[in-house]
């Protein structure tokens, strides 16, 4: 999945939530599906954010060794502007992005 060049807003929207739960049926469900990928995407771009910065990272940092990093500011700048991670998963789930099953729906129509 690539957050960078998602249609997500940056800011909260008003949702409709009868129609979030349209595919569901259950609006605890339809909850806990964008929750669970909303922490799929918060560390994926963690990890991301944390291999970008490890370039900068110096051995034996202390307080008057710091200094400051114009990349490193521009690079935090940049995560810190991208939509938050319910909201990226919230715009994949409206879109139909968002893969997701239940097994025990899936146990009851089996018998």
């Amino acid at each position: 999945m690539d957050y960078k060049k998602s249609n997500a807003p940056s800011t909260t929207v008003v949702r409709d939530l009868m129609k979030l739960c349209d595919e569901t049926g259950n609006i605890y469900e339809t909850v806990a599906i964008l929750g669970k990928r909303a922490n799929q995407i918060s560390q994926e771009v963690k990890s991301d954010l944390s291999k970008k910065l490890s370039e900068f990272a110096t051995q034996g940092d202390n307080l008057e060794e710091v200094f400051d990093n114009r990349e490193q500011i521009e690079i935090s700048r940049y995560y810190e502007k991208l939509p938050k991670a319910t909201l990226i998963s919230i715009q994949e789930y409206t879109e139909g992005k968002v893969y997701f099953r239940n097994p025990s729906k899936e146990k009851d129509k089996l018998q």
